[in-house]
């Protein structure tokens, strides 16, 4: 499985640059930018990637979070807060290790990606990006002073990453299930189209109305979240969400 370290709205070409540095370190395929508020091709940039500016050079521009994630079958997002409506919250260690977990061919695992998001410096992530994620971690730090530097932040997951990578037979506790088959994970794309199905059919028969349809897709993106879903669970959603839309729009004999 390929990895993406994605960095939604950077704004200080110094982190970008540390954290591509910080990619090569510890052998990170890609690095990808959600809209970037600074030159990250600049010499600032450059100055921090030293034998990371390959990365930086590679580096792909996405318009938002869902395009930078459309291919990836497992998205751990950080984040320093987070609402009732959202996903629990992770220790590290567990997922990161889920987001490593593998249990699939070779081959099939090499056309496989994972995504490792981090938000903006001044405000982190929205809910609505946090629950895109299979899983959220918050680092423990001080509650007197929670907030930490991007690029120190993408260490200290790097690290624990790289722990998992080659401590693979090491124990920790993981405070949500794992999936009880072995299928793949539908990729993030996958998914929101259908969501995106399922919310147009729920307008249309008066299920959802305009003003709350925002906060009640929330939560049926975080059950399906939780659940783990996959490729032909995805498939029988949007099945079932087309069989019904015509089945209402028929014309009543």
């Amino acid at each position: 499985m390929s990895l993406a370290v994605v960095l939604v709205e950077p704004a200080g070409p110094l982190n970008v640059g540390s954290v591509a540095r910080l990619c090569a370190n510890f052998a990170i395929e890609q690095l990808r930018l959600v809209a970037p508020r600074c030159d990250h091709l600049g010499p600032e940039a450059r100055q921090m990637a030293v034998h990371g500016e390959a990365l930086l050079e590679q580096a792909t521009l996405y318009p938002d979070l869902a395009a930078a994630i459309a291919d990836c079958q497992r998205v751990v997002a950080t984040s320093g807060r987070i609402e009732t409506e959202s996903l629990p919250l992770s220790e590290p260690g567990p997922a990161l290790r889920w987001l490593c977990q593998d249990t699939s061919s070779q081959e099939t695992s090499n056309n496989r990606m994972a995504a490792l998001v981090f938000g903006r410096e001044d405000r982190g992530l929205s809910n609505a990006e946090l629950l895109q994620a299979g899983r959220v971690v918050r680092l423990a730090t001080s509650e007197a002073y929670a907030s930490l530097n991007l690029s120190h932040a993408v260490a200290i997951c790097l690290h624990e990453l790289q722990a998992c990578r080659t401590q693979p037979h090491r124990v920790v506790a993981s405070p949500a299930p794992a999936a009880t088959n072995d299928g793949e994970l539908c990729n993030r794309g996958a998914l929101e189209a259908a969501l995106a199905d399922a919310e147009a059919l729920l307008l249309e028969v008066g299920f959802l109305y305009p003003h709350t349809a925002a906060a009640r897709m929330a939560k049926l993106r975080a059950l399906l979240q939780r659940a783990q879903v996959q490729e032909p669970e995805v498939a029988l959603l949007r099945g079932m969400v087309r069989q019904l839309r015509w089945a209402a729009q028929r014309e009543t004999p």
